[in-house]
């Protein structure tokens, strides 16, 4: 073997041994740095899905429940109040919820899965408020929820009036019923 030979095959072994320890390198600063990407334990759960107990919820009442930080009301609708919806969609801004947020299965005019349940995020479209569940139908208005720092008011449905500063109905979140009493609120269930 000349000497030649011998600085060819030990400078591809100092190359290959390079690269080898550079990968190694690369590898052991990339991992952490990749690793501060995924967000902490705490940011996941704070949007993971949540379950509500409705089995006890009466006609006319609400419940609250606290998802990814926002209170989501979950009502329970009367016979008096399902009867208002379409009474008062000459009065509302968006009555098909054509420009509002809430999932393919909640565009209908209860703007539920079932009508007798509505499952809203509570915080008014105008400005972050949060409005008041108003059960008492009146001549004045029709129930349904208020908010007193602007006046905007909402339907039954979450729809939104005419002439209040509000732009838009309140949010439906995804949701589905995991059994009769039970939902699952921030996933698109089968039912």
């Amino acid at each position: 073997m000349s000497s030649d030979d011998a600085d060819n095959n030990r400078r591809r072994f100092l190359t290959a041994a390079t690269v080898v320890v550079g990968a190694v390198g690369t590898a052991a600063v990339a991992v952490p740095f990749l690793g501060s990407w995924s967000p902490s334990a705490r940011a996941r759960t704070a949007g993971a899905p949540v379950q509500a107990d409705i089995s006890k919820l009466e006609p006319g009442q609400q419940i609250i429940v606290k998802w990814r930080g926002k209170p989501v009301w979950v009502v329970r609708r009367d016979k008096a109040a399902l009867a208002t919806l379409p009474k008062v969609e000459d009065q509302l801004r968006d009555p098909e919820s054509k420009d509002s947020v809430q999932p393919e299965y909640a565009t209908n005019e209860y703007r539920s899965r079932k009508p007798e349940y509505l499952i809203i995020v509570g915080i008014c479209t105008h400005l972050g408020c949060s409005p008041t569940y108003q059960r008492e139908i009146t001549a004045d208005f029709q129930g349904g929820f208020f908010c007193p720092c602007h006046g905007s008011k909402f339907d039954f449905a979450g729809r939104v009036y005419q002439g209040v500063p509000a732009p838009l109905n309140l949010v439906v979140p995804p949701h589905y019923y995991v059994s009769d009493g039970v939902i699952r609120i921030g996933e698109d269930g089968v039912a």
